[in-house]
């Protein structure tokens, strides 16, 4: 590996809806009274037009902020919940990022710990001027009235590797690989199955994660009394604490598990909890990042004076700070695809997506990419050979025009609540660019209190509808506003 290469980057996405674990219990306290121990505290969830594709694009899209795009030279995306068990899912999030043709693409999955495991490899590949985009993104499905649909989060985070300056060396690593199954899912499942929680306290966390804690740190040389950051994505109340002395490593290093009011996002969540301890670190800061399933990883950093210069993002507390709490349970069953309604004949229309339409329009639909006529200067989307300036319509002068980190303004909107939506009303209407440029599109994480005329907007990688016939999902950009309200408000 490049002796200066290291982390350059990081990004993390969590959905706008907070669903409070209290409207959780008082729904099924009835059945399963036993669960208001987790019934504290909130859980990042999803909306019905999100997936571990979307939210890995915007993970990433933060990860780039003031980074050239053409840099990038490999992507992977780790999950256990891509949509598609046989189609690209990097691919799509390499569409919606513009990233070069040229570029490798990667899935990885197989066990909670594929977001470090990818990083891992990342690290000890060697970037030869290139950039490697490390996105780990997870949404899970888990039973009602289960301890997991309480503790359970849906995120995403990204990071950037490459040579040149980091903001974080990366010291070294250390893996263990066993088939210890404290949790399962088959391929086809809808949900995990758990073993006894007390085993997995005791042989998995105790003692195999605990070894391999103790072995890291005799392997790579490091002071546990000098570990700044330990980062263990576990959120059962007292493990780390409980690792942490075992180790010698000082109580004050033990990093948040993001849990009360994020939840475990599974493979995301240890590349999330690092995305937030790279946002507050000073230069000279040791961190010690832990992956753990079916085995463990066990990552070393020391961070850099390149930390206090990395280009402002939205990070990990942007992305907390966008909170909107949430009570509507059956909402979120419906949007999970565990409570059936009758949606009515509107619903019944055939979204079949032609795979020739797309592919020929792949930049345009999953990119955002419009046309600027060179003579003209005037913006348009979508991009045609003839320019839509009225006052000279030329021909063949158009040139590629990203429009997806472009700010808009609203021109007009409706709030329709005749036509289909998962979560109605359906918000719609035309949007100015800044810089030029006119589109119609669908608005998201809008509401009767905050929508008008003339308000900022961005763009966000969504879900337009899905062909339940096929098992399609297609995407597209939505609108969406750029300052939302404050968690609870």
């Amino acid at each position: 590996m490049n002796a200066n290469s290291g982390i350059l980057s990081y990004g993390a996405y969590i959905p706008r809806l907070r669903l409070q674990r209290s409207a959780i219990f008082a729904a099924n306290a009835w059945f399963a009274a036993g669960l208001k121990g987790l019934a504290m505290g909130e859980r990042a969830i999803a909306n019905w037009d999100e997936d571990s594709v979307t939210m890995a694009v915007e993970a990433a899209r933060d990860c780039l902020t003031g980074f050239d795009r053409g840099t990038v030279t490999a992507l992977s995306l780790a999950s256990t919940t891509h949509p598609f068990a046989d189609r690209l899912n990097s691919g799509i999030v390499k569409e919606a990022l513009t990233l070069s043709d040229s570029i490798s693409a990667l899935d990885v999955a197989g066990s909670q710990r594929a977001g470090t495991s990818s990083l891992i490899q990342a690290l000890n590949a060697g970037v030869n001027g290139g950039t490697q985009l490390c996105v780990a993104s997870e949404l899970r499905k888990a039973r009602p009235a289960s301890e997991g649909e309480l503790v359970q989060g849906d995120a995403a985070a990204a990071i950037l590797v490459g040579a040149g300056d980091p903001i974080a060396r990366f010291i070294g690593s250390h893996s263990v690989t066993l088939d210890f199954v404290d949790h399962f899912r088959a391929s086809g499942a809808d949900f995990d199955y758990t073993w006894e929680s007390r085993w997995i306290r005791d042989e998995g966390y105790s003692m195999l994660l605990g070894d391999a804690l103790a072995a890291a740190i005799e392997t790579l040389v490091v002071d546990p009394a000098k570990i700044d950051r330990l980062l263990i994505p576990i959120t059962v109340r007292g493990v780390p604490e409980g690792l942490a002395k075992k180790l010698g490593v000082p109580a004050a290093a033990v990093a948040d598990t993001l849990a009360p009011n994020v939840g475990d996002s599974g493979v995301a969540h240890p590349l999330l909890m690092l995305a937030a301890a790279l946002e507050q670190a000073r230069p000279g800061e040791t961190i010690m990042l832990v992956g753990f399933g079916q085995g463990c990883d066990v990552l070393l950093f020391e961070t850099t004076e390149a930390i206090a210069n990395l280009p402002r993002r939205d990070g990990f507390s942007g992305a907390l700070a966008r909170g909107k709490a949430d009570e509507n349970y059956l909402r979120f069953l419906f949007h999970r695809g565990l409570l059936d309604l009758d949606r009515g004949m509107r619903a019944e229309a055939d979204q079949k997506q032609p795979g020739t339409t797309l592919f020929r329009n792949r930049k345009t639909v999953l990119g955002l990419v419009g046309g600027r006529c060179t003579k003209t200067g005037t913006v348009q989307f979508p991009r045609s050979e003839i320019s839509v300036n009225p006052t000279d319509r030329a021909i063949g002068t158009q040139e590629d025009y990203p429009l997806a980190e472009k700010q808009a303004r609203i021109v007009t909107y409706t709030a329709d609540s005749l036509t289909y939506s998962p979560a109605p009303p359906q918000y719609y209407g035309m949007i100015d660019f800044e810089g030029g440029g006119r589109m119609f599109t669908e608005f998201a994480d809008v509401d009767a209190e905050s929508i008008e005329v003339g308000l900022a907007m961005k763009m966000m990688f969504r879900i337009k509808a899905v062909d339940e016939k096929r098992d399609f999902i297609k995407y597209f950009w939505k609108a969406v506003p750029v300052q939302q309200p404050a968690a609870g408000e």
